[in-house]
């Protein structure tokens, strides 16, 4: 019975020690992500896992561990990691949202918007898959869709500048374009000083062939954002319907010292010559 009972004390300990180095490893994952040491938490994290295959808290450890990876590029492991997380904790808002966020950033929108809908279903109301479904769905030209996930969110959130900015250049791509020129005006009201808004602004007027309009908004968002390469780029294929073949040269050369792939315009660039 000694000999028993020893045993079983034993295995106790053992099982306390192995409970204590689990935590141990996961807390130390937390650390070094704190502290940029991604393939340091990596590894930890992976350990961690190893070591105990049949925590409940592994679904947290994954997901973790998916984020870490994403921040190391390695996209295919994280979603396989992500994959995982959600299969232990099928109902997690913010792991079905870094899923769907991982899918659209390596362009699968149809499981990302699946993912978005999933969180939808959970949550309603939640305002970043609101957003990011209504603009995959214009994506894939569900014009109706997006609407309707564009005025929810407003409903929800009325003042949100995403979504405004999200019906406005959907209101464009329907072709509806005074009403694109209204939402964008709207919310100047409230963001005077947006170089971003003038440049969607100035995408539009020059879509109502009003470039006189568009240069003036270009102006101005330049002065506001002088490193904003969209704003020469447009202005630049204004520049380049106008004949103005040296002044869209500067602009198009601007926007790739911005950043801007030479790729991208290579055929702009010889229509200026």
């Amino acid at each position: 019975m000694r000999i028993f009972i020893l045993s079983l004390l034993c295995s106790l300990s053992l099982a306390l020690n192995a409970q204590q180095s689990y935590n141990q490893l996961s807390e130390a994952a937390i650390r070094a992500i704190e502290v940029d040491s991604l393939q340091t938490a990596e590894q930890l994290l992976k350990e961690a896992m190893k070591l105990e295959p049949a925590n409940p808290s592994n679904g947290l450890l994954f997901s973790n561990l998916a984020w870490v990876q994403k921040q190391l590029g390695q996209y295919e492991q994280a979603l396989e990691s992500y994959i995982c997380a959600i299969n232990l904790i099928p109902t997690s808002v913010p792991i079905l949202l870094d899923r769907a966020a991982l899918y659209t950033e390596m362009g699968d929108a149809t499981l990302a918007r699946y993912d978005y809908s999933r969180v939808l279903d959970y949550d309603p109301n939640n305002k970043e898959a609101l957003l990011m479904r209504a603009y995959l769905n214009s994506i894939r030209r569900e014009y109706g869709a997006s609407r309707a996930d564009y005025l929810q969110l407003l409903a929800v959130d009325k003042g949100n500048f995403n979504g405004k900015l999200g019906l406005a250049m959907l209101s464009q791509k329907e072709g509806k374009l005074r009403e694109a020129i209204e939402h964008i005006n709207e919310l100047m009201n409230s963001y005077p000083d947006d170089a971003t808004l003038y440049v969607a602004r100035a995408d539009i007027e020059s879509e109502m062939n009003h470039n006189d309009l568009a240069l003036i908004d270009l102006e101005k968002a330049i002065e506001l954002a002088p490193s904003d390469a969209n704003a020469y780029t447009l202005r630049a294929e204004i520049y380049l319907l106008q004949g103005k073949k040296a002044l869209a040269k500067a602009d198009f050369e601007k926007a790739i010292s911005l950043g801007v792939p030479i790729s991208s315009l290579r055929e702009q660039l010889k229509q200026c010559q």
